[in-house]
Parts: structure tokens; C-alpha cells; sequence
């Protein structure tokens, strides 16, 4: 797409890469004046298409801004429910991206496609971008679904997925945070809920299972998209070190605090998910983030992650949309 003005409406739309359709750079005609009925009118139109669109200069920087913007679009804001990893909440429906040290890399990942609902709709807000690295990769989950082998694709879909969950142990969130309460009977009650088994171990801590998709499809499109975070949760993706020292200590590997299986139980094969961190690696679009930048994704076409980066870096994060599981 080149560049070009909507008319009477003010916004710049074009290719933020020259050889990729992935994310659209949306800018305003004069710099700061946000348009958000324009915005929404263009997100109704292009992100079914895109997927990404990138808003910049709009004049938004900080939580209450951002809170402002996305809000705009009509749907409120989601609690980060059965979350997986560390984030502070800065406003009500704000976020911190993932907490995770500064030299850890987040793979690919559509966000909670690790559960039978999620957000349709995420968007995340650079409020200081990092000296060095930090960005936020994406990589449009249609093409991931297309170059996966079929023989591949047909076994993770016909045999589904089963995320085991231990908590509270170091490495995978406490339960009283994953579920955002101290009761167990409010725990216990989302797992019924949700479609998740559940049992309270000897030492107290909860361990989880539930069984998901591998892949599904848009509600709105009808395309089928790769979904599901197998190749970030599985015990292959923690460093050799860590995981050679997780397994000496566990006598169970259903005691790790975290690792997938195929639905039925069985163990996925290591060489099917390296297949699959590569076509990932292979669909993956990377640029810098520019202070006051927006990107704005529909969660189920296109998939985030996180650069390693260097010195100070913020970047929020907010959903919305409750979506849930459309299978075939």
C-alpha cells in the first residue's frame, strides 16, 4: 500500500516496510491531531486485512492517554485473567508488557492462546523505547498456519493440546496472581468455569490441565490461523541449563511448573516444535518503536513477542474483546 491521504479524514496510511504488508503506519495529516473517529473507521476497514496497524503521532504518550485511545474503540478493557506471566496493572485495563529480565527473549505468541478464550483485540503503547533491541516482534498468524507442514498441522489439531500448570514455584506465576485472588474458592470456581482440571498438591500449591486448540478460526475472516503458545510453553524452550535443572529435581515431569502435551496426554515431539520456531523465525517482521507509538492488533490474525533489549524500556499493554474458541 502507498502512501496516501483518506479523504476527510485526515490519516496517512502506507507499508511500514517496504517488502511487508505488516503493520500498516497510520499518521495523522498534521502531527498530534488525533482523529479517533477516523481511527476507528480505518480499523473497521483495514484490520481485518492487515492485522497490525501501527499509530504514530498521534500525540499519546503516558497511561492515562493510552487508556483514553483504546477505550475509544468502544469495548472495555480486559483484566489480565489467567495470566502466565508477570505484569503490574497502571491503570484500570493498563498493563506493563511482560516483566521478564532485560536479556530474556519472548517467543512468538498469540496472547492466551494458551486458554479457550482470549482477546480479540490487544494493543501496546511505547512510552520510552530501549536504547538497544526491545522491540516487539510480529508475524501474521494466517501465513504460520499456511507454511506449517499439513502433516504437522493435521496431528496438533486432531489431538489438541494440554497445558499443565504448576504454581507458585519460581517460574510460573503464584496462583494467587495467575487467578487474581487469595481464595481458593474463587480459583476453583474459574477453573470450573473454564474447563480446567484442577488439584491442590500436597504442599498446598495448585496445579492445573486443560486441553486447547492448536489452531482456530476468525470469527469475522473465517481464515484458520496457527494458535497456540505449544513451542513457548513446553520444557525445550527454557535454556539447557535451566532445564537440565528443573528435570534433576522434579521426579515427575507433570511437576515442572510448566509444559504441554498432546491432548491425550502423550508427549509432543521436540523436532516437530523446532519445525515450528522456525517457520515462526521465517514470518517474523521487526522494527524500532518510536516514543508515543501505537500498535494496535487483532490478536487472533497477527502474533507479538519481545526483543531482549538494553537500558530503560516501557512499553504498556491493554485488551479487549473476549473472544472464544471456534473450532471446526
Amino acid at each position: 500500500m502507498g502512501r496516501g491521504v483518506g479523504p476527510g479524514n485526515g490519516l496517512s496510511v502506507q507499508a511500514l516496510l517496504p517488502d511487508s504488508g505488516l503493520p500498516l503506519l497510520v499518521e495523522p495529516a498534521q502531527p498530534g491531531a488525533g482523529n479517533f473517529a477516523a481511527l476507528h473507521a480505518l480499523a473497521n476497514d483495514c484490520l481485518h486485512e492487515s492485522g497490525a496497524l501501527l499509530l504514530r503521532g498521534f500525540g499519546v504518550l503516558g497511561e492515562q492517554a493510552f487508556q483514553v485511545l483504546v477505550r475509544s474503540f468502544g469495548h472495555p478493557l480486559l483484566n489480565y485473567e489467567f495470566g502466565s506471566t508477570p505484569r503490574k496493572a497502571i491503570e484500570q485495563g493498563v498493563y506493563t508488557s511482560t516483566e521478564y529480565p532485560a536479556h530474556q527473549v519472548i517467543p512468538l505468541h498469540n496472547e492466551q492462546s494458551y486458554t479457550l478464550q482470549w482477546p480479540m483485540k490487544i494493543w501496546f503503547h511505547c512510552v520510552q523505547p530501549s536504547a538497544e533491541g526491545g522491540e516487539t516482534p510480529i508475524a501474521d498468524s494466517r501465513r504460520i498456519f499456511q507454511q506449517l507442514d499439513p502433516a504437522l498441522r493435521q496431528r496438533f489439531e486432531s489431538k489438541r493440546l494440554m497445558y499443565v500448570r504448576n504454581y507458585g514455584n519460581g517460574l510460573d506465576l503464584p496462583w494467587e496472581q495467575a487467578f487474581n485472588s487469595a481464595d481458593r474458592t474463587v480459583a476453583e470456581a474459574y477453573c470450573r468455569a473454564n474447563q480446567i482440571a484442577f488439584e491442590w498438591k500436597d504442599d498446598g500449591e495448585l496445579r492445573t490441565r486443560q486441553v486447547c486448540q492448536a489452531s482456530a478460526r476468525h470469527p469475522v475472516t473465517q481464515d484458520w490461523v496457527w494458535f497456540n503458545q505449544a513451542h513457548l510453553f513446553h520444557v525445550s524452550n527454557l535454556p539447557p541449563a535451566v532445564r537440565e535443572s528443573l528435570l534433576a529435581v522434579v521426579d515427575d515431569p507433570l511437576d515442572l511448573p510448566r509444559n504441554v502435551y498432546y491432548g491425550d496426554g502423550s508427549e509432543l515431539e521436540e523436532s516437530a516444535l523446532a519445525e515450528i520456531r522456525g517457520v515462526l523465525e521465517q514470518c517474523t517482521v521487526r522494527f524500532p518503536w518510536q516514543q508515543g507509538d501505537v500498535l494496535m492488533l487483532d490478536n487472533m490474525l497477527v502474533a507479538h513477542g519481545r526483543a531482549s533489549f538494553k537500558g530503560p524500556r516501557q512499553v504498556m499493554v491493554a485488551m479487549a474483546e473476549p473472544a472464544q474458541e471456534c473450532r471446526r
